[in-house]
């Protein structure tokens, strides 16, 4: 972001692009080759264990290599899914004239970035830094010791063997200008994760007011999401944005949330035949997507149209909810616990090919007499793009059937039933890569998504799945010391960053909502205390993003800014919030509060993008209502009150008094009670939900 930016004066003789090449391509069997990264369990750097480029996981070995040797370092970031990524293996890595280059002057290591989001966070900082832009495949070139002296995202062959010998040239003739831009680098990316520490501060509505109105006037009024030529969910932030909107009657926001959701809906980036959500949209309509399917982002869409449901009751979003669980449990579960991480955007080497369709293909699929089926999705015989159909839907169903003189219930019938159809042969087609590997942080945020969808729909198998997910994070990733970050082939091998211990206590505290059962609020206490030990700064009073038990990398991590993901140190201040009134922990309040006082000021100046922290300052200017639901009927009370929309409300309860100190006495002999209580002050208890709804009007 431009505010925490820093204008740097770099060198900026690195590259010269003057250089000619007339060497010619010679490509061998992908067999003939084997790397370091055959010994590797991501799928990702798999894809590249057989290129002829010599290349090595991130570990002790490369780096000591370089050391050794004193050769440049090539650190290529990227992931499965990524359609740039694999362009780039196929044009340059894949090459034996580019790979000798390579192999002769450098130590070339392969980063998968969500295995490995350390390293990609520093090194795509500096891509900032240097160049003002980032993105994937991130191919950083450093001195021996790690630090970074180039950077750039994807490059075509004959570029890519320019930068090379170029960054070469320049490091053998001018060592000493190349180690002077290294410190330049390095200093301008330890700026960049430097927060202050704030100053105590009052509540002030008027702030959060300014915030929000700043917010509101950044989105896209007519489609929705941040105006620009891509759309991007940010799935938390339309959340939090949702809940002061509705807290504060401000109906311009409100507006702007479900214009948001709506058109994401409506257009191609969700998945109208299979259900589930494409990344970003390459258009500002939704319509075009990037065709690859993350896990992060539909777990947390799943907890923004349950929010939204219960505030709307749209059956829209119902309908988003169910066939997007139904995606990721037909697509990315591993048929046990646990979720895979993402499908890749190509298939057959085209991207989007396994999800578009002719008018032709269709017709074949579902009969000729589908003029208003067509019609709804868009399709044309020409297509709306590139020749095919992405489906997407220009009008609400309910528009189109009073439109088009349709019976509502009948053409959903018959959508239902084409969509069927057309669903069961795209599974004939070769499907696009399964990136198979299981993150902990990924995982945990599908957890949260279940269970926000069991709260707004009441399906049961919501909240089975829920737990079973939950449970393998706690008997798998946790080994009674420290999470795990990674998991495949029954093997977890990377020690887990703040942002799994995070994501993974607030999945914690998600099931504890769903269930009453205190066992999850004690795991997520157990998690909150391993990271104060292992990963928190004293000098800002944050949590790095590296444990104190791994080896650091050029510069150490403390973010607070929000992005698709939040950070994790504003999910853990709304941890701490979350668990500080639920076992009444008066230093866990203290440390959230002494937190969003650091990143206040940053939120103040764009709170899109410090969305978690904007969501807790909200919270904090309203005292929470603590709903304690204590006797038999407590899960059915329960269950009754999480459909209603309760943006400031923590339930907790159970069928008698449990250990929390906030239901002590509240047990009474052969009744269910409900007490709404604020500020350490309770009201009169009542034994139905329509009363206690109404004390907290």
């Amino acid at each position: 972001m431009k505010m925490r930016r820093l204008q740097i004066l770099l060198i900026t003789t690195i590259i010269h692009l003057s250089l000619t090449s007339s060497c010619q391509s010679k490509k061998e069997e992908m067999h003939d080759f084997t790397n370091k990264l055959i010994e590797e369990s991501s799928p990702y750097l798999l894809q590249h264990a057989h290129n002829p480029v010599d290349w090595f996981p991130w570990g002790d070995e490369a780096l000591e290599k370089a050391q050794k040797e004193q050769k440049l370092i090539i650190i290529s970031v990227g992931y499965a899914a990524c359609h740039w990524c694999h362009v780039m293996e196929h044009e340059s890595f894949e090459d034996t004239v580019v790979a000798n280059l390579m192999n002769k002057h450098f130590i070339s290591i392969k980063v998968d970035r969500e295995e490995r989001p350390d390293i990609d966070q520093v090194y795509m900082d500096a891509a900032q830094i240097m160049t003002g832009q980032g993105g994937w495949p991130l191919n950083v070139i450093c001195l021996p010791d790690g630090r970074p002296i180039f950077a750039g995202t994807y490059f075509s062959k004959d570029n890519w063997m320019k930068v090379l010998s170029s960054v070469q040239n320049f490091y053998e003739k001018t060592p000493d200008k190349a180690i002077e831009q290294a410190d330049k680098v390095q200093n301008g990316v330890a700026q960049l994760s430097i927060v202050s520490v704030g100053e105590a501060q009052e509540f002030d509505q008027k702030k959060l007011a300014k915030a929000a109105n700043d917010w509101i006037n950044s989105i896209d009024a007519k489609r929705g999401g941040r105006r620009g030529q891509m759309k991007f969910p940010m799935p938390i932030s339309l959340i939090a944005l949702l809940n002061y909107s509705t807290d504060y009657d401000d109906d311009k926001g409100k507006d702007a949330i479900i214009t948001t959701l709506n058109h994401m809906a409506y257009g191609g980036i969700y998945d109208q035949i299979g259900g589930g959500f494409a990344r970003y949209s390459t258009d500002p309509n939704w319509h075009i997507p990037h065709f690859e399917k993350m896990l992060y982002d539909n777990g947390q869409l799943l907890s923004a149209y349950s929010t939204a449901y219960k505030l709307t009751n749209n059956p829209l979003y119902k309908q988003v909810i169910e066939e997007t669980i139904g995606f990721c449990n037909r697509e990315l579960y591993d048929g046990k616990a646990a979720y895979y991480s993402s499908l890749d955007a190509d298939s057959e080497g085209e991207e989007g090919k396994y999800y578009v369709w002719s008018k032709a293909e269709i017709i074949e699929v579902i009969g000729n007499d589908q003029e208003y089926y067509l019609k709804f999705y868009d399709v044309t015989a020409q297509g709306n793009w590139e020749g095919k159909n992405v489906f997407r839907t220009l009008t609400p169903i309910e528009e189109f059937c009073k439109a088009n003189n349709l019976k509502l219930d009948e053409f959903k019938s018959q959508i239902k039933k084409n969509n069927e159809a057309l669903l069961k042969v795209r599974e004939q087609r070769i499907h696009p890569g399964l990136d198979d590997k299981i993150l902990t942080s990924w995982n945990a945020l599908m957890v949260a998504g279940l269970a926000d969808a069991y709260e707004a729909l009441g399906e049961e198998d919501y909240k089975k799945d829920a737990l079973k997910t939950g449970n393998f994070l706690w008997d798998v990733m946790w080994d009674g010391a420290q999470l795990k970050r990674n998991y495949k082939n029954g093997k977890a091998t990377i020690n887990g960053f703040s942002e799994d211990y995070a994501s993974t206590i607030q999945a914690f505290i998600k099931l504890y909502q769903i269930t009453f059962d205190e066992e999850w609020l004690h795991r997520a206490k157990a998690l909150t205390e391993v990271s104060f030990k292992n990963f928190f700064n004293h000098d800002n009073g944050l949590f790095n993003f590296k444990s104190k038990e791994d080896a650091n990398l050029y510069v150490q991590k403390s973010t607070v800014d929000d992005n698709v993901i939040p950070s994790a140190n504003s999910m853990m201040a709304l941890n701490l919030y979350y668990l500080g009134h639920y076992l009444y922990n008066e230093g866990y309040l203290k440390q959230s509060k002494n937190m969003l006082q650091s990143a206040l000021p940053y939120m103040e100046q764009q709170a899109s993008f410090y969305y978690n922290w904007f969501e807790l300052y909200r919270r904090m200017g309203k005292e929470s209502y603590e709903v304690a639901i204590v006797g038999k009927d407590a899960e059915q009370f329960r269950k009754e009150m999480a459909t209603h929309y309760l943006p400031n409300a923590l339930l907790l309860g159970g069928k008698t008094e449990g250990s929390l100190e906030l239901l002590s006495m509240k047990l009474q002999k052969g009744k269910t009670m409900i007490y709404v209580c604020q500020n350490k002050t309770c009201k009169l208890p009542v034994e139905d939900v329509t009363n206690a709804l109404q004390q907290m009007k």
